[in-house]
């Protein structure tokens, strides 16, 4: 195999992950910018993520709550969608984590 051969190939067995808005996403998070992230434990760095982006865009009632959810849920798997409500009611619902702590 020759170098540009060998180049193709490394290309063709790269992995990429990247993440896009879904299209019909407007209003405070239209212009949001999206990270892939890996995690050792996808709860604890959910919920951060969550929390960074209700203070950096600054969300103000449930309607923006509500496109917030959406877009964790479009933009994960099917498998972390029961980690991210669990975040989302651990953030909106303070007293449903007192018989945690």
């Amino acid at each position: 195999m020759d170098a540009r051969e060998k180049k193709a190939q490394r290309r063709k067995n790269r992995i990429s992950f990247s993440a896009t808005l879904p299209t019909d996403v407007s209003g405070a998070f239209a212009n949001s910018v999206c990270a892939v992230r890996y995690s050792s434990n996808p709860f604890v760095d959910i919920r951060m993520s969550i929390l960074e982006m209700i203070v950096d865009v600054g969300v103000h009632d449930w309607d923006q709550m509500e496109e917030l959810v959406y877009c964790y849920v479009a933009l994960n798997s099917p498998e972390l969608h029961h980690l991210i409500c669990q975040a989302f009611v651990s953030l909106c619902c303070p007293l449903c984590n007192e018989g945690q702590n």
